[in-house]
């Protein structure tokens, strides 16, 4: 297993921009979170892992994300439970990997969700998740002018592969946020 230094500098190797490694960190933090929320403790290195490594490749090659991750993770010799979670986190748009464990499940749901909660954190006074409720975060996730690269599709698709009500993702992921940003 790579460790997280190990990850992290895998990760900084191809990626320089600070909006992604910003990106690489909250999403590996929202996997961490989760890994504990839903009884998978044990697993939270591995979980927070595969966020931090999920867009390894969409700096320098956005063409072919979630492609080329997995030709430099096999290079490396890394794992092929990591190599599917990373890949399996574009399925539909740019990967044919389909989530399969519910970790990878999450991935595919948090993964836009993180920016778009980012984004309207952004636009608050405190410029911060902490004090963000649920009704402003549904509020911005229904103007479709608002981080618009931010898919809803992809979301309410995640949360319907986890089976859970799109309140449901949008709070939990809000959570998952305010435990670590600022």
């Amino acid at each position: 297993m790579i460790t997280r230094e190990e990850a992290y500098a895998l990760l900084t190797e191809f990626n320089k921009e600070p909006f992604h490694l910003q990106h690489a960190l909250t999403v590996e933090g929202v996997m961490r979170y989760f890994a504990k929320e839903l009884g998978y403790a044990d697993e939270e290195d591995f979980w927070g892992t595969v966020g931090l490594l999920h867009d390894l490749d969409f700096e320098l090659y956005p063409e072919q994300h979630c492609v080329k991750c997995v030709e430099i993770m096999r290079e490396r010799g890394l794992d092929e439970r990591l190599i599917h979670a990373v890949a399996s986190h574009g399925f539909g748009i740019c990967s044919e990997v389909e989530p399969e464990h519910q970790m990878e499940k999450v991935l595919f749901a948090t993964d836009e969700l993180t920016g778009l909660i980012g984004a309207a954190a952004l636009m608050r006074p405190s410029k911060s998740v902490r004090d963000m409720e649920l009704k402003s975060l549904k509020k911005k996730y229904k103007d479709k002018k608002f981080a618009a690269g931010c898919s809803r599709d992809v979301i309410s698709k995640g949360a319907e592969m986890l089976g859970w009500e799109l309140d449901e993702l949008l709070e939990k992921t809000l959570d998952a946020m305010k435990s670590f940003c600022d």
